[in-house]
Formats: structure tokens, C-alpha cells, sequence
């Protein structure tokens, strides 16, 4: 089985446990290990609470959802203001605060991790995880 989810949400703090609900339902039906959907669900977590606090100008976002038994592809995409991808999420987390460690928790849990982001025209988080 294989499911593909697209969702246009409004960029406001309700739409980041919504979207996390669809992936752990998805993740449920599918029978994916609780590790992997733990895993997959902060760094969700994560990329969209990074749009709905930083995509300046941005007034909605997407969220795009491929997974199958195997692994799941999820791409965060925004038409905001920008951000400087060479130099994000590549330092040490600060562990004296929960600031700034979006970035840094999804290349730790997550494969395959891109982003790309032009100034005015928006940013992409894509990220993987096989399954066991």
C-alpha cells in the first residue's frame, strides 16, 4: 500500500499537531515501527513549526506526504521571506535552550535531508526515513 497526502494549511501554531496527526495515522495504517513514526513525527514537527514561526510573508504552507511500507518522503514547502540553507542546521544544537534545534533534529532523525530556500520566493525542507 502506498499513500500520498498534499495539504495547503493556513501558516498559524493549529496546523502543526493537525499535520502531525495525518502522519501518525498514515504510519499507524501502515504498520510502521513506533521508533521510525516517533522519529519522523519531531522532525515534522519541527520543519512546520519552523515555517509558522520564520516563513516572513508566507500565509499559508504544503505539506507533501509519500509513504509506503518501506519509507516515507516528506517535503515542507513555503512562500516566504527565506533563509540562509548552506549555513542552517549545521552547527551543535545550544543545549541551554529549546531555540534553534529544528534544523539540527531533522538531520538527526531523518535521511536524506535538502533544503533549498531563494529570498522572497520561499523555502523547501525535504526529508526521508526507511523503515526497518
Amino acid at each position: 500500500m502506498r499513500m500520498s497526502v498534499r495539504l495547503n494549511l493556513p501558516r498559524e501554531v493549529d496546523s502543526v499537531p493537525a499535520v502531525r496527526r495525518l502522519l501518525r495515522a498514515a504510519l499507524s495504517i501502515l504498520r510502521v515501527d513506533r521508533q521510525s513514526g516517533a522519529d519522523l513525527e519531531i522532525a515534522l514537527t519541527e520543519a512546520c513549526a519552523n515555517v509558522v514561526k520564520h516563513a516572513d510573508g508566507a500565509n499559508k504552507f504544503e505539506v507533501h506526504l509519500e509513504v509506503d511500507e518501506r519509507r516515507c518522503a516528506i517535503d515542507v514547502v513555503d512562500d516566504g521571506a527565506g533563509f540562509d540553507a548552506a549555513g542552517a542546521g549545521t552547527e551543535n544544537a545550544d543545549t541551554s535552550t529549546d531555540r534553534g534545534r529544528g534544523l539540527f533534529l531533522i538531520r538527526a532523525l531523518a535521511e536524506n535531508v535538502r533544503m533549498h530556500s531563494t529570498a522572497r520566493d520561499g523555502s523547501l525542507i525535504h526529508f526521508e526515513k526507511s523503515f526497518a
